[in-house]
């Protein structure tokens, strides 16, 4: 089973990156095989609602000139995801905003194709607004139709410097619990079909 994680960070190995590699850290514990891939502060073009993607129904967006058809494809190969973003005036950043637009259209008009895979948000904040980035991120998974797996608290963490999170012990503590219970969840349903 492999799981793959999406950093919307621009800041490559920031909180948000050091977030997700301690929820990857437990899958791999489990077995799980992880993979991690940065979407912050690389180029990813939003939604242009042309809805060539319902036309074509070849798994793919139209739009080619930005890595997001690559997103698509680890997504497809693996059995659950993690996105990861930054809170940004209490909302994911303008990448992960990008990725689930663009990432969930063509999904939708191509039968649901992430359905019964599993996933979970990993978020960080300075201070506030990590819930509705938290949420935000699980309404992709709801209406994609994955079943989404949860912590002992919601999957946030606290830090504005890098490596401010690795002093959040709540927060690491909720990130080690959902690498856990996400391994769990996959060990139990299975391969998505």
């Amino acid at each position: 089973m492999k799981v793959v994680a999406f950093n919307g960070s621009p800041r490559k190995g920031g909180n948000t990156a050091q977030a997700i590699q301690v929820v990857l850290d437990e899958l791999e514990k489990e077995g799980i095989q992880t993979e991690m891939i940065q979407i912050g502060g690389e180029p990813i073009n939003s939604c242009k609602a042309c809805f060539k993607c319902a036309k074509n129904k070849d798994k793919h967006c139209s739009v080619t000139d930005d890595k997001l058809n690559f997103y698509i494809d680890k997504i497809l190969e693996a059995d659950g995801i993690l996105v990861g973003s930054p809170t940004y005036f209490s909302n994911v950043s303008s990448e992960v905003k990008a990725f689930i637009d663009r990432a969930g259209m063509v999904a939708k008009v191509n039968g649901d194709m992430y359905k019964r895979k599993v996933g979970a948000a990993v978020v960080v904040a300075r201070r506030a607004g990590a819930t509705h980035v938290f949420s935000s991120i699980n309404y992709f998974f709801f209406i994609s139709q994955m079943i989404v797996a949860g912590s002992n608290y919601w999957n946030l963490g606290i830090g504005l410097n890098p490596g401010d999170v690795k002093n959040d012990k709540e927060g690491l503590v909720t990130f080690r619990t959902l690498g856990s219970n996400m391994a769990w969840l996959l060990r139990k349903i299975g391969m998505p079909t």
